[in-house]
C-alpha cells in the first residue's frame, strides 16, 4: 500500500512533532526563513503567471495552480512552516510534548518565516521583477496588498480558519503517501481551492504585504498603482501587522490546531473511557 491510513499518520506525526520541538532554535530558525521564502516564491510565480493572462478568471485559476508549488518546496526540501505546525497541538494531546516547547516552536518559526517573506519582497521589488508586463504586475502586489490591509477583522478571521483548515489537510494527506509523487499530488489540491477561494495564509500574507509597503516606496509603481485606481493609503505597517496579520494569525492557529489538529486526535489517538 502506498499511502499510510488517517490512524496511522495520526501517529506518526507524534514523533515528528517531537522532533520539531526539538530541533535547536537556530536550526529552527533558519528552517522557517527557508519555508518563508518557499511561500513567497509560491506566491511571485502565482502572481506572474495570472498577471499574464488578460481574463481574470482564468488568471486567478492559473495562479491557484502554481502557488503549491511553496508547500511543495517546504515539504519536500525540508523546512519549517508555522501554519503547519499548528498540527504539534496533537503530540500535546498525547502529554508528548509541552506546551512551552510547542509555543516555542511557534514563536521562532513564525519569526523566521517572516523574514523569508521580507527577504523574497524585497528581491522582486528591488530587482525590478514585478516591473514585468508594463508596471501591470506591480499594480497587481499593490493592489492585493491594499486588499489584505483593509480586510475586516472578522472577515480576516474567518478566512484565516478556513485557509489553515485546508493547508493542514493538504500536509496531512502528504504525510500519508509515501512517495514524492503521491505528496505532491495529495497537496496540490486543497491549496489550490485555498487560493483559488481568496483565504487568508498568515505566512503567505509575509510576503504579499510587504511586497506591497516595498513597491509603495518606488515612484514608477506606486504612479502605475495610483492610475489604476489603487487605494496607496491603505498600505502601511499598522494594517500589516494589526489589520491583517492579527486575525489572520489566529484563524490560522484555530483552522489548524482545533479544525484538523484536535478533531483528528480526538477520532484516532485519543482513549476511550471505560
Amino acid at each position: 500500500m502506498n499511502l499510510f491510513t488517517p490512524a496511522e499518520v495520526a501517529k506518526n506525526y507524534i514523533a515528528t512533532g517531537k522532533a520539531k520541538v526539538n530541533t535547536p532554535i537556530d536550526k529552527m530558525f533558519f528552517l522557517a526563513v527557508l519555508a518563508g521564502a518557499f511561500i513567497a516564491v509560491g506566491g511571485v510565480g502565482a502572481t506572474t503567471v495570472a498577471v499574464s493572462i488578460p481574463l481574470a478568471s482564468v488568471g486567478k485559476f492559473a495562479g491557484a495552480c502554481v502557488f503549491p508549488g511553496g508547500l511543495t518546496m517546504v515539504l519536500l526540501a525540508g523546512s519549517e512552516l508555522f501554519t503547519g505546525n499548528t498540527l504539534l497541538v496533537i503530540p500535546l494531546l498525547e502529554k508528548e510534548i509541552s506546551p512551552a516547547g510547542m509555543l516555542k516552536n511557534w514563536v521562532v518559526v513564525y519569526l523566521g518565516n517572516c523574514v523569508g517573506g521580507f527577504l523574497v519582497a524585497s528581491g522582486i521589488v528591488y530587482s525590478h521583477q514585478i516591473s514585468l508586463f508594463n508596471n501591470q504586475m506591480a499594480v497587481s502586489v499593490l493592489s492585493t496588498a491594499a486588499a489584505k490591509c483593509t480586510i475586516t477583522f472578522g472577515d480576516a478571521l474567518i478566512k484565516g480558519i478556513m485557509c489553515n483548515f485546508l493547508v493542514c489537510i493538504a500536509v496531512w494527506i502528504a504525510f500519508a503517501a509515501k512517495d514524492v509523487a503521491g505528496k505532491i499530488a495529495g497537496l496540490f489540491f486543497p491549496i489550490m481551492i485555498f487560493v483559488l477561494c481568496g483565504f487568508e495564509h498568515s505566512v503567505a500574507n509575509m510576503y504579499y504585504i510587504s511586497a506591497g509597503l516595498f513597491a509603495k516606496g518606488i515612484p514608477e509603481y506606486a504612479g502605475a498603482a495610483a492610475e489604476a485606481g489603487v487605494n496607496l493609503d491603505a498600505i502601511s505597517w499598522g494594517g500589516f501587522f494589526g489589520t491583517n496579520l492579527l486575525p489572520v494569525t489566529i484563524g490560522n492557529i484555530i483552522g489548524g490546531a482545533v479544525c484538523v489538529g484536535c478533531v483528528y486526535w480526538f477520532i484516532y489517538l485519543k482513549k476511550n473511557d471505560k
